[in-house]
C-alpha cells in the first residue's frame, strides 16, 4: 500500500516555484469557478467508480478492454444525467474522468454522428432522427474511409444509385477495396451509420454525399440483409473502441435517408446541388479542431508524468562523492522535458484559439456568411497535423525520459501513446492535411499578387522583405513572431513562384504540384508554426506579474527550440544571422536553467487528478516505488504462484533435459 506522505523532493519543488500554481490553473480553465466545477465533476466520477474496482487496460484482452469501456460509459451515463450536464466543456471534463486516455465505443455517436445530423440534415429529418439518437435507440458512427481509400474523397468507391421506380437508393460496395474500414463503433456497437457514398442519379455521378443507413436490427442487433459488418481486430492502441468494416450488397434505403439540408434529390431523380460545396466541411473541421485539444492534453499528461518522476527519481552523481541527484537536475533531462512542457502550453493555447475561430465561423455560416470557411478549414487541417506530430514525438521523449520504467504500462505513458498516435492518420492523414493547408496558402499568395484583400490570418504575407531580424538576447516576443512569420511568408512565396514558373514552362498543374509537394508541406508547416507561436505570444501579452514571466519564458523556449530545429530555414536568406543562431543556442541553455525551479509547478497547473493520469510514476504524492510494487503485485500473472504452463510445458521440458544428463544429481534445494 502506497504511503500517504508526499515525497520530500516534490514538496521542495513545489515550495520553490516562482509563481502561484493556482493562478496558472485558473488561466487554463478560464477562472476559479470553472476550475472548481471541473474538479467537482471529475471527483464525482472518480469517487463513483472507486467501488467498481476496474482493471488496468493493460491486463485485459481486446474484448475485455472494449467491455470495460462500454461498462464505464453506461455506468457514468446515469451520473451525467443526474448532474444535468449541458455545457460541452463540462461534459468534456466529466468524460475525461470516465475513460482516461481510452476512447469509448459510443465516442463517434455522441460527437460526429449527432453533429452531422445537426448540421447537414433538413429540419424534418432532424425532428425524426435526433430524438432517436439522443435516446440511444439509434446508435451511429461516421463511415467514410474505405479499405483502399482514405483522405482522397474522389477515390471512394461506395455507390448510392437512385431508383425512381421505388424512390429508393441502392447502396453497394463494388469491390473489396470499397469496404468501409476503421469507423469507430462500427465493429459491434452501432446499429446505424452515416455512409459517405457516390450519389448516382439519372446515370450521372454527383460525388460524395451522406446517407443515414440502418445496418443492424434495432431489437436483435443482428446485421440486416445485404450487410456484412464486423470488428477489424486488435490495433496498436484504441482497443477500447471496436473499429469496424462494412460491406453493402445492393442494400436499399428510402429517398428520405439522404441528408437533404444542402443537396436534394427529387422523386423523379432530379439532383439539386448545394449553393456552396464548402458547406459540407463543417463536421470534419469540428473533429479536427477537437483533435488539436486532444493532442495538447495527451502531451500535457505525458509530460506531467515524466517531470514528476524525474523530480523524485535519484540516479548518478553530478558532483563526485555528493550522492545521487534528482534526474531533473541533469541538463540533458531538462532538454528532453522542458521544451515539451512549453509545447503542451503552446498547443493548449492554439487549441483554445482555433476553437473560438471555429465557433465564430459556424455562427456566421448559420447566418449565410461563408467567407471565413476556407481559412478555418486550412487552419484546422494544418493545426491538427502539427499538433499530432509534436505530441507524438513528445510522448516518445517522455517515455524515454522515464528510463526503463517508461516501458511499463505502470507508467501510464503507453496507454496515452496508443490513444494519441492514431491522430496522425485519424480524420485526415497529416501530410495530406498539410497539403490542403498549402493549397489555401498558394491561393492567398496569388490573391496578393492580384492586389486582392487577404483574410486576417494571412495578412503577414504582405510584409516587405527586409535585411535582417531585430532579435537579440532579450528574446522579445514580437521579434520572435516576426522571425516565424518571415520564414512562413518566404517559403509560401518561394513555392508559389516555383509553381508559376512550372506553369510558364507548360508543365501540367498536377505534375508541378507533386514535384513541389515537399516544399508545399514545408511552407504549410511554417505557416501553422507561426500561428502557434503568435497565439502563445499574444496570450502572454494579456498576463501580468510572475505568471507572465514564467509563461513568457515558456513561449521563448518553445520558439527557440523550433528555430534551432529548422535552423536552415531561418538562415537561408540571411534574415537570421549566424551570430544570432549562436546566441539562440546559448539562450536555450539559459532558459532551461531559468525554468528548472518551476518544472513541477508548471505540470501541476494542468490539474490532472491521479485517476486521470493513471500512472504509478506521475502520481501527485511522488510515492512511485510503492505504486510500482503494488502494480506488480496486482499483475494477473501473480494470481497463481505456479502457473498451469509450468506443469504443461516447463516441467516436462526440464525432465527431458535431465534424462539427457544422468550425471546431474537430483536436488530439492540448493
Amino acid at each position: 500500500m502506497a504511503s500517504t506522505a508526499v515525497n520530500p523532493d516534490l514538496v521542495r519543488e513545489r515550495e520553490n516555484a516562482t509563481f502561484d500554481v493556482d493562478q496558472l490553473t485558473y488561466f487554463l480553465y478560464d477562472g476559479p469557478a470553472n476550475t472548481r466545477r471541473k474538479r467537482y465533476l471529475q471527483n464525482a466520477v472518480i469517487q463513483d467508480f472507486a467501488k467498481h474496482k476496474f482493471k488496468p487496460i493493460a491486463a485485459l484482452s481486446q474484448e475485455g478492454q472494449y467491455e470495460q469501456a462500454l461498462r464505464r460509459f453506461t455506468l457514468a451515463s446515469e451520473l451525467e444525467e443526474s448532474l444535468a450536464l449541458k455545457n460541452p466543456r463540462e461534459i468534456s471534463y466529466f468524460r475525461e474522468a470516465v475513460s482516461p486516455q481510452a476512447p469509448v465505443p459510443f465516442g463517434l455517436h455522441v460527437s460526429m454522428f449527432m453533429d452531422v445530423i445537426n448540421r447537414q440534415a433538413s429540419e424534418e429529418q432532424k425532428k425524426k432522427w435526433l430524438p432517436l439518437a439522443k435516446s440511444f435507440r439509434m446508435i451511429g458512427t461516421y463511415a467514410q474511409t474505405e479499405m483502399g481509400h482514405g483522405t482522397f474523397l474522389r477515390g471512394l468507391e461506395t455507390t448510392a444509385t437512385y431508383d425512381p421506380k421505388t424512390k429508393e437508393f441502392v447502396l453497394h460496395s463494388p469491390t473489396v477495396s470499397s469496404t468501409k474500414y476503421w469507423p469507430g463503433g462500427l465493429g459491434k456497437t452501432v446499429n446505424c451509420c452515416i455512409l459517405m457514398a457516390n450519389l448516382i442519379t439519372k446515370g450521372e455521378n454527383h460525388g460524395m454525399h451522406p446517407f443515414l443507413v440502418q445496418i443492424r436490427d434495432f431489437e436483435t442487433h443482428q446485421p440486416l440483409p445485404g450487410v456484412t459488418v464486423g470488428d477489424i481486430g486488435p490495433k496498436f492502441g484504441f482497443n477500447t473502441v471496436d473499429n469496424g468494416f462494412l460491406r453493402l450488397n445492393q442494400v436499399r434505403i428510402p429517398l428520405s435517408n439522404m441528408f437533404m439540408r444542402y443537396s436534394q434529390v427529387l422523386e423523379d431523380g432530379t439532383y439539386i446541388k448545394p449553393k456552396n460545396t464548402r458547406l459540407t466541411y463543417g463536421s470534419m473541421t469540428m473533429v479536427r479542431t477537437n483533435l488539436v485539444g486532444g493532442a495538447a492534453r495527451s502531451l500535457a499528461i505525458a509530460v506531467t508524468i515524466a517531470v514528476r518522476y524525474s523530480a523524485v527519481r535519484r540516479q548518478s552523481e553530478i558532483e563526485p562523492g555528493a550522492g545521487e541527484v534528482q534526474v531533473l537536475d541533469f541538463q540533458t533531462q531538462q532538454m528532453k522535458l522542458l521544451p515539451l512542457v512549453a509545447a503542451a502550453y503552446a498547443l493548449n493555447v492554439s487549441s483554445r484559439n482555433v476553437t473560438r475561430v471555429y465557433l465564430h465561423t459556424v455562427d456566421r455560416i448559420e447566418k449565410g456568411a461563408l467567407d471565413d470557411l476556407p481559412q478555418l478549414h486550412a487552419l484546422s487541417a494544418g493545426l491538427k497535423a502539427l499538433s499530432a506530430w509534436e505530441a507524438a514525438e513528445g510522448l516518445e521523449q517522455c517515455r524515454l525520459a522515464c528510463g526503463g520504467h517508461g516501458f511499463s504500462h505502470a507508467s501510464g505513458i503507453p496507454k496515452v501513446y496508443g490513444s494519441m498516435v492514431p491522430y496522425i492518420t485519424l480524420e485526415g492523414e497529416n501530410t495530406v492535411m498539410m497539403l490542403q493547408t498549402a493549397r489555401y496558402l498558394v491561393k492567398c499568395q496569388r490573391s496578393l499578387q492580384r492586389g486582392e484583400p487577404l483574410p486576417s490570418l494571412m495578412s503577414y504575407l504582405k510584409r516587405s522583405p527586409v535585411t535582417g531580424s531585430r532579435l537579440d538576447g532579450q528574446l522579445h516576443l514580437p521579434d520572435i513572431v516576426d522571425i516565424y512569420e518571415h520564414r512562413a511568408a518566404r517559403l509560401v512565396r518561394a513555392v508559389s513562384d516555383k509553381l508559376e514558373a512550372a506553369a510558364g514552362r507548360g508543365e501540367k498543374p498536377y505534375a508541378a504540384w507533386n514535384n513541389s509537394s515537399v516544399e508545399l508541406v514545408q511552407a504549410a508547416t511554417a505557416h501553422v508554426k507561426a500561428y502557434v507561436v503568435k497565439s502563445l505570444a499574444e496570450t502572454v501579452s494579456t498576463m501580468t506579474g510572475k505568471l507572465r514571466t514564467v509563461v513568457e519564458k515558456l513561449c521563448q523556449l518553445y520558439s527557440v527550440v523550433g528555430i534551432l530545429a529548422s535552423l536552415g530555414d531561418f538562415l537561408e536568406d540571411g534574415y537570421v544571422s549566424s551570430q544570432q543562431s549562436a546566441m539562440l543556442r546559448e539562450r536555450l541553455l539559459g532558459l532551461l536553467a531559468d525554468l528548472r525551479p518551476d518544472a513541477v509547478a508548471l505540470v501541476d497547473a494542468f490539474d490532472f487528478p491521479d485517476a486521470v493520469l493513471d500512472s504509478a510514476l506521475g502520481r501527485w504524492d511522488g510515492q512511485v516505488y510503492d505504486a510500482l510494487y503494488d502494480w506488480s503485485l496486482n499483475s494477473a500473472m501473480n494470481e497463481k504462484q505456479v502457473l498451469d504452463t509450468y506443469h504443461r510445458y516447463q516441467r516436462p521440458f526440464m525432465e527431458a533435459q535431465w534424462a539427457k544428463t544422468p550425471q546431474v544429481l537430483s536436488v530439492s534445494r540448493l
